[in-house]
């Protein structure tokens, strides 16, 4: 009788099994900012033809990948045409998500989708139950082409006669999947650095289509999917989706108005109806995590700063282009302390009952957003002698992945940098997703100790 004889799996497959969902997608994301890092470092990355800085290419690929939009230099200034491509790769790998692309490639190519990929794209995605990856993952492509190829042809139709055949279709390419991704990154330094979209406060066309993009990007590939089954039967949407869709209408209506109220003895009193208006919209619109401006953030009121920067933190929607502690992360939390002041039985909505779980991870996400902003404001305050709101409105656009700056970004030291760049990572990731991904032990036996009241409030 022959002996069996052990075979030793490699390393690689036995470190593969020890790695969760969200570990396997932080490292992924990791993978892409280090990689990005090491190509914009090529000369050949570089306007000038000289390798740029290691932190400064680190910085720039992080926010490009987690789709920020802050940058230590000017994107069209710095970069040369191949180092916007990357930018632009970056962006969408970090968007869409490599899991949802790579899942797209293998059914191209004809590949099994095992239960393992299902598991890393509803992780990826963020979606309540794992059945439909695949078809998800197709309308997530197909769909996210058809809206970046529209505002493209769109955006085109302005850039053309303004900039040239080649250069207008690059930047009509560039700025429909820079809005998309909710990335925020743009190429108007030909014009101005650090300008952005101020050349084009009044524009319906340019300034109407990247919003749309930024609206459509930053609801959530969830709410696209079940408003793709059920069209327009909007009393059978899934509860996500009626929130998600609620929550936005109202941020929008009530940040258009404030920012109107705010800014009408302000920037607003040089402008028309119609500027007035695409001024306040887009500036309730852009802090969803897309950090485009049509207005000089820096000179808007305090209170402006302080919306915008409230905007930045609660950010997009679940499983979509954006960051953020999320729109519904907000509406569960509200809706709590209204159930907890009403002193009625569990969280009630749309005739159904959020479950405490629900509940219990959006204070949990609020929870860490929170602290890490703060602790890194605190830190960045420590290393440089920078005024408050500054830093507060910086650490808010990192940690919502948004990408508004009041001009900053360039005077920070390489600690403060730093600071940044883990911000951008875990916003993107998500900040419990993060803190899982980094602390995630072997499981002991739970051990429940006795209860006892303290005093709240």
């Amino acid at each position: 009788m022959k002996e069996k004889r052990l075979v030793k799996k490699p390393k690689h497959v036995r470190l593969k099994k020890h790695i969760s969902q969200t570990q396997f997608i932080a490292y992924g994301f990791f993978l892409i900012i280090i990689t990005g890092t090491l190509l914009l470092m090529l000369p050949i990355s570089s306007r000038d033809g000289q390798s740029a800085p290691f932190l400064n290419c680190l910085f720039t690929a992080t926010s490009a990948t987690c789709v920020t939009g802050l940058v230590v230099a000017d994107t069209w200034s710095q970069w040369s045409l191949f180092g916007q491509v990357l930018l632009l790769i970056m962006i969408q790998l970090g968007g869409l998500g490599f899991i949802s692309i790579g899942i797209f490639l293998s059914i191209v190519l004809r590949r099994k989708i095992g239960l393992k990929e299902r598991g890393l794209m509803q992780e990826s995605v963020n979606t309540l139950q794992i059945g439909g990856m695949v078809k998800l993952a197709k309308r997530i492509i197909i769909g996210t082409a058809m809206f970046e190829g529209a505002g493209a042809i769109l955006l085109s139709l302005r850039f053309i006669p303004q900039f040239g055949w080649a250069r207008g279709i690059w930047y009509g390419i560039f700025h429909s999947v820079s809005a998309f991704c909710n990335a925020g990154f743009d190429l108007m330094g030909y014009v101005e650095p650090y300008s952005s979209l101020c050349g084009y406060t009044g524009d319906w066309l340019v300034i109407g289509t990247i919003s749309i993009l930024i609206i459509v990007g930053g609801i959530g590939f969830i709410v696209w999917d079940d408003v793709a089954r059920k069209k327009w039967d909007v009393r059978h949407y899934m509860l996500h989706t009626k929130i998600v869709l609620v929550t936005t209408v109202l941020m929008l209506v009530i940040g258009t108005l404030l920012f109107y109220l705010m800014e009408r003895a302000h920037l607003l009193v040089a402008m028309n109806g119609s500027e007035k208006f695409l001024a306040c919209f887009f500036s309730a619109v852009t802090p969803r995590t897309a950090g485009f401006n049509n207005v000089d953030t820096a000179a808007l009121t305090d209170g402006s700063k302080f919306l915008t920067a409230i905007l930045m933190f609660i950010g997009g929607s679940p499983g979509s282009t954006a960051g953020g502690i999320k729109t519904s992360t907000l509406a569960v939390l509200l809706l709590y302390v209204c159930s907890n002041i009403r002193q009625t039985h569990g969280v009630e909505v749309f005739a159904r009952r959020l479950e405490d779980e629900s509940i219990r991870q959006s204070a949990c996400i609020l929870t860490i957003n929170l602290s890490l902003m703060l602790t890194a404001a605190i830190l960045i305050m420590v290393a440089q002698n920078l005024p408050m709101s500054d830093v507060f409105f910086e650490t808010c656009s990192a940690i919502g992945t948004s990408g508004m700056s009041t001009g900053i970004t360039r005077s920070l030291a390489p600690f403060s940098r730093i600071v940044l760049i883990i911000l951008m990572y875990s916003g993107r990731i998500g900040s419990l997703s993060f803190a899982l991904a980094f602390t995630r032990t072997s499981p002991k036996p739970h051990v429940q100790y006795p209860a006892e009241r303290i005093t709240i409030g």
